[in-house]
C-alpha cells in the first residue's frame, strides 16, 4: 500500500467519528477499525492478510446481521468493511446495510451510509434502485447537509432510467440561497449530460446562468459543461467567446478570491478549461480567434514563473496557439516556449516539450526540423517515457522517404520494452507504417516477420488478420502479387527449418496459411518438404489447439502425391480421437480430403481469390424466408436507433450491449474458404486520432485516383510534389536517388568536418527527418487517409516515381549510413548537437563515472574562457583528459590536480579527475576515491595567477547525500601556482539514480572584489554499492523482514549456454553485487550500500524474460537498483 494510501486510511476513522463526544470516547468507537489497520501494516506476506482479513469479514456479517446492533455501531462497521473493499476482498453482505445506514439514522451516519453506498456500488447496480426515495426525501429536506450528500451521491453514481423522477428537484437547487448547493446541482446536472444528454436538453438556459453566477465556484463548476457540449458543438456557443475571454482576463488579472489561487497562480485549472473551450471556439475561424488573441498574449506572459503549475497552463496555451487561426506574433512566442521545454534538462518539462510538438507538428510539420538534434538525443534518454514520446512525435512524421529508420528506431524499442501496453501499441505502429510505405516486397515482409515475433500474441487480431488479406487480395500489378507471395513463401519455409520453438502461436498461424495457400509458387522447395516442416510444428509441446487446427488446414491443401498422403494420413490417424472438437473436425477433413483429390480440388479451389467477389449487398437470396416470415406473424427489422428511441419512450431498462463484440478468433474460419481465413476486421485504433481502417478495408480503389484532399483539388499538386526532388539532402550510396543527389549535391558547399558522434547524429537526423522540409503536405498520423496502404497510393504517383522507390531500400542495419545531410540547416544541426552531445568520462576499473556542473561567467577573460570551454570539453568526453590537460597548461605540469592526491589514497580506486568549474585564475576539480567502507571526495583548486586569492571558502550540501568535512585544516588562503585539497566523506541519506553535491566557492580577488562561484558533482548510486556476503539461510530470513519491495521483469542475455547464469554474473560484476546461489532457473543476490543499508534481489527466467524481484528497508534503493540492473542489461 502507497504511504498516502496509508495515511489516508488510518486518518479515516478520526474524519467520520466526528461527534460531540470527548476523546475516549472517541476513540474507542474505532480501536477494532485501529487495531485492523496496525495489524495488517505488521503482517509479512499475503496469505496472513487474506486469513486475517476473512477473519475481520466474519465478524463484520455476524455484527450485522445482529438484531441487536445500534447505528452507531453498524457506522463503525461499515467503516471497517470499506477498508477491507479497499483492500480488495469482496464484502457484498454488507451493501443493503449501507443502503439502510444512508435512509436511517442521524447526519453522521447518514454520512458514512451515502460514502459505503458510493463506493460499493456502481451505476448499474441493482441495490441502487433502493436509494432513489432516500435521495428524492434528502432532496427536499432543510437540512443543507442532506442536500449537499444528495447530490453528492446523484453526480457520482446513479440510474440512468432515474433521472427524470429527480431532474425537478435538482434543477430548483440551481437557484438555491448557498452557493454550495447550487455549484453540486450544476455538477449533478453534468452528469446527467454525460450518461443522457437528450434529458437535459430543455435547462440549456439555465446553464447559461450558472456561467454567470456571482460566486466563481459556479461559474467554475459550469465549465465542466460547456467544455463537453462545446467540443460537440462549436458552432452553437460562437456567441458565448466574449463572455469566456472576459472570465479568462479577470482570472489572468487576479480578480478571483486568493482562495482560488495555487502556488501564487491565479486558478489554474480553470485558465486550463477556458483555453480548452476558446481553442474549440477560434478553430478554423478568424472573426473568432482576433478575439482571443490579446487574453493568449496575456496569458503566456503571466505564466511565465518557475512553477510546475504555470507549465500546464503554457503547454495549453501553445496548444490553444496552434488550434486557432494562425498568428505570427504568437506563433513565434509559442515556438520558443516549445524549445524551452524539449531542450530543458528537467525530465518532466521535456516529456511535456515532446507532447506539445508531438501535437504542434500535425499542423506545422517543420516544425520537427528545428529540434530534430535534441529528438536524436531523446531516442537514446535513458527514461523509457520519453523515448516513448519521441518515437510517437517520429511516427507522426512518417514518409514514403524516412519509413525505414523510423521504423529501425521502433523496433531496437520494441526489444527492450518493458510492459504490454507499450508492445501493443508500437506493434501496431509498426505494421500500419509498413503497410503504407513499404518501399519493396523484401523489407514488408521482414519488418512484419519481426513485428510477430516481438509482438507475439498479446498483439491486436487484426494485424495478421489485415496482413494476411493483403496477400490474398493481391494489387493491380500481378507479377508484383507473385514475386510478394513467393518471398514470404521462402522467408516461412527459412524460419521453419531453423528454431521454432520462440515463435509466437499468432506467427504460426500466419506461417501455415501462407503454406497452404501460396507454397505451390515455389520451385525451390516441394509439397513433401513443407509438409514435414508442418508435421515437426504439431510435434512441439509448445503449439496450442487453435495452431494445430491452422497447421491441419495447411495440410489439407497441400497432401498431393504418394508422399504427401502419407504424411496426411499419419497426421489424421494422431489427432482423429483428440478431445478438442474443432481439431478432431480438421482432422477427419484431412484424412477424406487427401484420398480424394476431385473433392479437394472442388473445395479448395487454387486461386480462386483472384477472381473478383460478386457481393449481394441487398441480400436478395433471403427475400422468400422473410416473406415466410412476416406471413407468419414475426415483427418486421427495425434499424438500431428507432428501437433505442422506442426504448427511451417505453422508460424501460435497456439491456443491449454497449459496443460491437471483440474480434472473432482466427481459429473461427471454415475450411471452404480458402483465401479469407477470418472475418477481417481492420478497426485497429492504433494511431490516436485515426479514422476507421475497417471503412476502407472494403473499398476497391485499385487504379482510383486520389483528387481531393485537405487542401483541395489534388491531382496535379500531388503528382509534382510526390515527383520532386528532396532539397537538401544529398543520398549516399541511395540507388533510387543517385540522380537527385547529383543535382543538389553540386550546389551544396561542403561542410565542415565534425566529430565521430556528431556525424553519427547528424546521418541519422538525415535519415529521420528526410522528405519532411521539402513537402508540403505530410502525411500525418491520425489525419485521415484516402490511402488504403503503401500500395495502392503507389499506383498513382508520378511517372518513375513507383520504379524509383522500389528500389531505393538498403538493409534496414545499413539505414542510416545511407542518407547524409549536407546544407539542411549545418549550422544550426553543427551548434546544437555540440551543445547537447554528452559522454561521461573515463574512470578508472570498476569505477563508476562522475559528471560535473557549473555556471559559466559570461563575462570571462578571454584566457579564463578558454580554459573554461575546455574543461567542459573534457567533462563532454568531446576532448581526451590527458591531452586537454597537457594542451593547456603545457609547461605548468606542477599544477596537476593528480600529483596533490594524497599519500594514502594514492593506491586506491578512484574516478577520473573531472573538472567543475573556472572562476578567473582558480579552476576547480574533482574525483572520488574508494577508502574501504568510505566514499572520499577530493575537490582540488588550483591557482595558475601570479598573486595569491585569500579568504578561500568553500561549501557543500546535498539533499541525498551526508557530507562530512574530513580534512585536517581549512586553507583560507592559496598562494600563486599552487593546489588546496579538500576531503569530504559522502554517506547516502536518500538513494537515488544519480546523487548529486552542491558546492559554493567564495573567495577575494587581488583588487579586494568579493566572488562567488557555484557547481554541482553527481555520482550513480552504484558508486556507493557493495557486495553483502550472507549465506542462503540468512537471506531467506532478512528477505521476511524487509517491506519495501519492487517487482520488473527485464531482459535475460542469452550466451547460447547457460542465459541465467551469465546474466547474474554480469550483473555481480557490474554492479558489485553477492551472488548467493543459484539453484535451477532462480537465483538469489544481494548488495549493501555503504552505512550497510542492504538490499536482495531475487530472479526468476519467466517466459523468456528475467523476472526480478528486490527488497530492501530503504523504500528508495529497490526502485535505483533496478533502474541500473535495466541499464547493464541493456548495455550488453
Amino acid at each position: 500500500m502507497s504511504y498516502v494510501g496509508e495515511k489516508t486510511l488510518t486518518a479515516l476513522p478520526s474524519l467520520l467519528s466526528l461527534d460531540s463526544q470527548p476523546g475516549p470516547a472517541k476513540l474507542s468507537s474505532t480501536s477494532k477499525l485501529g487495531n485492523l489497520i496496525r495489524g495488517i501494516t505488521e503482517l509479512t506476506s499475503k496469505h496472513e492478510e487474506e486469513k486475517l482479513i476473512q477473519r475481520e469479514l466474519e465478524s463484520i456479517k455476524e455484527q450485522v446481521s445482529s438484531p441487536n446492533t445500534s447505528m452507531r455501531q453498524m457506522k463503525e462497521l461499515m467503516v471497517r468493511a470499506i477498508y477491507c473493499e479497499s483492500l480488495g476482498y469482496e464484502a457484498s453482505f454488507v451493501y443493503i446495510h449501507a443502503i439502510k445506514l444512508a435512509q436511517q439514522g442521524t447526519a453522521l451516519e447518514k454520512r458514512v451510509g451515502y460514502l459505503a453506498v458510493s463506493l460499493f456500488l456502481n451505476e448499474s447496480h441493482e441495490l441502487l434502485l433502493l436509494l432513489v426515495n432516500t435521495v428524492l426525501k434528502d432532496l427536499q429536506s432543510t437540512n443543507l447537509i442532506e442536500v449537499c450528500m444528495a447530490l453528492t451521491v446523484v453526480s457520482q453514481i446513479f440510474p440512468k432510467e432515474m433521472i427524470p423522477a429527480i431532474l425537478p428537484l435538482v434543477e430548483e437547487k440551481l437557484n438555491h440561497p448557498k452557493e454550495i448547493i447550487r455549484r453540486k446541482a450544476v455538477l449533478a446536472l453534468y452528469k446527467f449530460y454525460l450518461i443522457a444528454p437528450n434529458q437535459v436538453q430543455h435547462i440549456h438556459n439555465k446553464f447559461r446562468k450558472a456561467l454567470c453566477d456571482k460566486d466563481p465556484g459556479v461559474m467554475t463548476a459550469s465549465l465542466h459543461i460547456y467544455l463537453q457540449m462545446i467540443q460537440e458543438n462549436p458552432e452553437g456557443y460562437k456567441d458565448l467567446t466574449g463572455s469566456f475571454v472576459n472570465i479568462l482576463k479577470q482570472v489572468v488579472g487576479g480578480k478571483l478570491p486568493i482562495d482560488f489561487n495555487y502556488h501564487s497562480v491565479p486558478a489554474p485549472w480553470l485558465q486550463i478549461h477556458l483555453l480548452r473551450i476558446l481553442s474549440f471556439l477560434g478553430k478554423n475561424d478568424l472573426r473568432t480567434s482576433e478575439l482571443i488573441y490579446e487574453v493568449l498574449d496575456e496569458s503566456l506572459r503571466r505564466a511565465e514563473m518557475n512553477r510546475n503549475i504555470t507549465y500546464a497552463i503554457l503547454y495549453e496555451c501553445v496548444k490553444c496557439i496552434y488550434t486557432i487561426h494562425p498568428k505570427s506574433n504568437l506563433l513565434e512566442k509559442a515556438a520558443k516556449c516549445i524549445g524551452n521545454f524539449v531542450l530543458s534538462p528537467d525530465i518532466n518539462l521535456k516529456y511535456l516539450g515532446l507532447k506539445a510538438l508531438t501535437y504542434v507538428i500535425q499542423q506545422d510539420p517543420k516544425m520537427a526540423l528545428q529540434h530534430q538534434m535534441t529528438i536524436i538525443e531523446c531516442l537514446d534518454h535513458p527514461d523509457l517515457i520519453i523515448k516513448r514520446e519521441t518515437l510517437e512525435l517520429l511516427f507522426r512524421i512518417t514518409n514514403a522517404q524516412n519509413v525505414v529508420v523510423i521504423v529501425e528506431k521502433m523496433l531496437e524499442f520494441l526489444q527492450n520494452s518493458p510492459d504490454d501496453y507499450t508492445t501493443i501499441d508500437l506493434v501496431g505502429k509498426v505494421a500500419e507504417l509498413a503497410e503504407k510505405y513499404a518501399p519493396d516486397n523484401e523489407w514488408f515482409i521482414e519488418t512484419m516477420n519481426t513485428v510477430f515475433s516481438l509482438g507475439g500474441d498479446t498483439m491486436q487480431p487484426d494485424i495478421p488478420n489485415s496482413f494476411l488479406k493483403l496477400l490474398s487480395e493481391g494489387f493491380d500489378s500481378v507479377e508484383e502479387d507473385r514475386k510478394l507471395r513467393l518471398f514470404a513463401v521462402d522467408s516461412y519455409v527459412s524460419l521453419l527449418q531453423g528454431e521454432t520453438r520462440k515463435l509466437p502461436q499468432c506467427f504460426l498461424q500466419v506461417i501455415s496459411w501462407v503454406l497452404g495457400e501460396y507454397s505451390h509458387l515455389s520451385e525451390d522447395h516441394n509439397r513433401s518438404t513443407v509438409l514435414r516442416l508442418l508435421e515437426k510444428l504439431l510435434d512441439m509441446k509448445q503449439t496450442s489447439s487453435e495452431t494445430k487446427c491452422w497447421i491441419l488446414m495447411a495440410m489439407t491443401k497441400l497432401c498431393e502425391g504418394t508422399a504427401g498422403v502419407c504424411v496426411a494420413q499419419q497426421v489424421s490417424e494422431t489427432y482423429i480421437s483428440s478431445m478438442d472438437t474443432v481439431l478432431r473436425q480438421r482432422a477427419q477433413e484431412l484424412q477424406h480430403l487427401s484420398q480424394d483429390s476431385e473433392l479437394r480440388e472442388e473445395v479448395l479451389p487454387r486461386d480462386s481469390g483472384l477472381d473478383p467477389m460478386e457481393i449481394d449487398s441487398s441480400l436478395s437470396f433471403l427475400d422468400e424466408f422473410v416473406s415466410g416470415a412476416l406471413a407468419a406473424g414475426a415483427a418486421p427489422y427495425k434499424p438500431p436507433h428507432q428501437r433505442q428511441e422506442e426504448l427511451a419512450e417505453a422508460k424501460v431498462l435497456s439491456l443491449e450491449p454497449y459496443g460491437l463484440a471483440l474480434p472473432i478468433s482466427m481459429s473461427s474460419c471454415s475450411i471452404t474458404d480458402r483465401h479469407s481465413p477470418t472475418p477481417l476486421s481492420m478497426s485497429s485504433g492504433l494511431s490516436g486520432d485515426s479514422t476507421d481502417v475497417s471503412h476502407r478495408a472494403g473499398l476497391k480503389l485499385d487504379g482510383v485516383q486520389r483528387v481531393w484532399g485537405r487542401d483541395g483539388y489534388l491531382a496535379k499538386k500531388e503528382s509534382v510534389e510526390e515527383a520532386a526532388p528532396v532539397q537538401g539532402l544529398t543520398p549516399v550510396h541511395s540507388p533510387s536517388l543517385q540522380n537527385e543527389g547529383d543535382g543538389s549535391h553540386s550546389q551544396t558547399p561542403t561542410p565542415t568536418p565534425t566529430p565521430e558522434p556528431d556525424r553519427e547524429k547528424e546521418q541519422l537526423a538525415s535519415s529521420l527527418f528526410f522528405g519532411v522540409s521539402s513537402q508540403s503536405s505530410v502525411c500525418l498520423m491520425g489525419k485521415p487517409d484516402s490511402t488504403f496502404n503503401r500500395r495502392r497510393k503507389a499506383k498513382v504517383q508520378a511517372p518513375g516515381v513507383t520504379e524509383q522507390l522500389s528500389s531505393s531500400v538498403a538493409p534496414v542495419s545499413n539505414a542510416v549510413d545511407n542518407l547524409l545531410c549536407n546544407n539542411l540547416q549545418d549550422s544550426n544541426i553543427n551548434s546544437v548537437s555540440a551543445a547537447s552531445s554528452k559522454q561521461t568520462c573515463e574512470l578508472s576499473p570498476r569505477v563508476p563515472a562522475a559528471n560535473g556542473t557549473c555556471n559559466t561567467d559570461c563575462g570571462l577573460p578571454e584566457s579564463d574562457r578558454k580554459r573554461s570551454n575546455l574543461s567542459i570539453s573534457r567533462d563532454n568526453g568531446l576532448v581526451d583528459a590527458d591531452s586537454a590537460l597537457s594542451e593547456d597548461q603545457g609547461s605548468r605540469s606542477d599544477l596537476c590536480p593528480s600529483s596533490y592526491l594524497p599519500a594514502e589514497l594514492c593506491g586506491l580506486y578512484r574516478s577520473e579527475i573531472a573538472p567543475l568549474c573556472t572562476a578567473h585564475s582558480l579552476e576547480l576539480s574533482a574525483c572520488h576515491v574508494h577508502q574501504g567502507d568510505d566514499m572520499i571526495l577530493i575537490i582540488f583548486i588550483s591557482n595558475s595567477s601570479d598573486s595569491q586569492v585569500l579568504q578561500i571558502r568553500l561549501d557543500l550540501k546535498s539533499e541525498q547525500l551526508k557530507v562530512t568535512c574530513v580534512s585536517d585544516s581549512s586553507v583560507e588562503n592559496i598562494k600563486s601556482h599552487t593546489v588546496a585539497v579538500y576531503q569530504y566523506s559522502l554517506a547516502v541519506k536518500r538513494p537515488g539514480v544519480d546523487v548529486e553535491v552542491d558546492g559554493t566557492l567564495s573567495f577575494l580577488l587581488p583588487a579586494g572584489t568579493p566572488q562567488t562561484k557555484h557547481f554541482s558533482y553527481k555520482l550513480p548510486l552504484t558508486a556507493f554499492i557493495r557486495p553483502l556476503l550472507i549465506s542462503t539461510e540468512e537471506y531467506g530470513t532478512m528477505w521476511l523482514g524487509f517491506s519495501h519491495e519492487v517487482k520488473q521483469n527485464l531482459t535475460l542475455v542469452d550466451d547460447g549456454c547457460e542465459p541465467l547464469t551469465f546474466t547474474l554474473n554480469l550483473l555481480k560484476n557490474r554492479l558489485q553485487l553477492h551472488l548467493v546461489e543459484i539453484i535451477g532457473l532462480e537465483g538469489i543476490l544481494a548488495c549493501r550500500l555503504l552505512q550497510n543499508q542492504p538490499c536482495l534481489m531475487h530472479c526468476r527466467v519467466h517466459a523468456g524474460a528475467l523476472a526480478v524481484w528486490l527488497r530492501s528497508p530503504v523504500p528508495e534503493l529497490p526502485d535505483c537498483l533496478v533502474y541500473h540492473c535495466q541499464r547493464v542489461l541493456q548495455e550488453k
